[in-house]
């Protein structure tokens, strides 16, 4: 085992570390409070190849593994949790049409999807169906050459701005194997959107429902075959998963490097806090629970890039593992500066708000814990 990064990605993480430096942590605070979605940073980074990290070479993309793609994503994270995050729905919406698609429907829209010319969200949850994803509403009624799509889709970041949206719909009966997936442009009649929510965090990308009312799309949108749409949306997930981990460990260790400068300068009963051995433990488990998060991301990766038959197991662990501890670590973060860390003259309390929601979307934890021990039981 070898858990040094080599040349090349330490190359890759350094871009991604400058890039996040310089375009995103700058900004992050302000994008936060005027809930600003930062369209043009994000072509930017587009420019540098990271939106569409794993996507294939023939179309633009940069064909990286999804350690590469980790590393990437806590680094854009450490700049701006909100931001990365949406990239990273959008190199998982753009791998789906890349992998699946028709070689039409690959040449339509990977090509402006790469280069983030066109943004790309997720359809998947309901208002309806959100654990229970399989048991979604949404149709897709096969007439002539078009499907006509009725139905409603909701949480979904990008909705309103973005200009494609990979849309998991029903075309056949109950269950997984009735589940097609179908790419819907922007502008096509019957499609609308719902308000902005008003969220507690990710506050720079817009979040809102998707909705489809008598919806025509071409028949040569659907991606890959009629009822294997679920499948492809779950294919889609393991990688997606491992992106929000990571995304959660960027904004978790901005939050241990916080905390450490901190208790460096702040000072109480005549020395600095951080002379004060319980603080100093508690420094050394957050920064012992970032590192065990990191691994695990790390082996969640490993295992999509060689088609593990346990990477879906792999995957929810490291999710479930890396969510719950990033948290955790930035709430004693916050903690740790106490009622300073409650202020947004610090980055602790956006930290935090920022990545609650990881450990709900891409399947929540408790679904995660459902997944792991399916897979135990087999």
């Amino acid at each position: 085992m070898d858990f040094a990064l080599n040349d090349d990605q330490r190359a890759i993480q350094d871009a991604a570390r400058a890039f996040a430096d310089a375009e995103l942590a700058p900004h992050s605070a302000q994008w936060d409070e005027d809930k600003h979605f930062p369209v043009e940073v994000m072509k930017s980074a587009a420019e540098m190849g990271f939106c569409g990290i794993y996507t294939g070479e023939e179309h633009g993309g940069m064909a990286l593994g999804r350690v590469e793609a980790a590393v990437i994503f806590e680094e854009l994270s450490r700049g701006d949790v909100a931001t990365a995050a949406f990239i990273s729905i959008h190199n998982m919406a753009t791998w789906m049409i890349d992998k699946f698609g028709s070689a039409d429907l690959r040449s339509r829209f990977v090509p402006s999807l790469v280069t983030m010319d066109k943004m790309a969200s997720y359809c998947l949850t309901e208002p309806g169906s959100g654990s229970d994803a399989a048991a979604l509403r949404t149709t897709a009624v096969r007439d002539g050459d078009h499907y006509v799509l009725n139905g409603s889709k909701a949480f979904i970041s990008g909705a309103g701005v973005s200009d494609v949206y990979v849309v998991m719909v029903r075309t056949g009966a109950e269950g997984a194997r009735g589940v097609s997936t179908i790419v819907v442009e922007a502008g096509t009649p019957g499609l609308s959107f719902g308000a902005n929510e008003k969220k507690m965090g990710w506050n720079a990308q817009p979040t809102a429902v998707v909705s489809f009312d008598d919806c025509r799309v071409p028949v040569g949108n659907l991606v890959g075959e009629e009822g294997a749409g679920f499948k492809y949306a779950m294919a889609g997930l393991d990688g997606g998963r491992l992106n929000i981990a990571a995304c959660s460990l960027g904004g978790a260790r901005l939050a241990l490097e916080t905390a450490q400068e901190y208790v460096t300068t702040r000072k109480q009963f005549g020395q600095a806090i951080g002379q004060f051995q319980a603080l100093q433990f508690r420094l050394a488990d957050m920064a012992t629970d970032l590192e065990a998060a990191r691994l695990m991301v790390q082996r969640g990766a490993w295992a999509i890039d060689n088609d593990h038959p346990e990477k879906t197991k792999w995957c929810a662990m490291a999710k479930r593992l890396a969510t719950d501890a990033c948290f955790q670590l930035a709430d004693e973060a916050l903690q740790l500066h106490g009622g300073y860390g409650y202020l947004k003259d610090y980055p602790l309390e956006r930290i935090v708000r920022d990545l609650r929601v990881h450990r709900i979307l891409e399947g929540t934890n408790e679904i995660m814990r459902v997944i792991i021990a399916r897979e135990l039981a087999r």
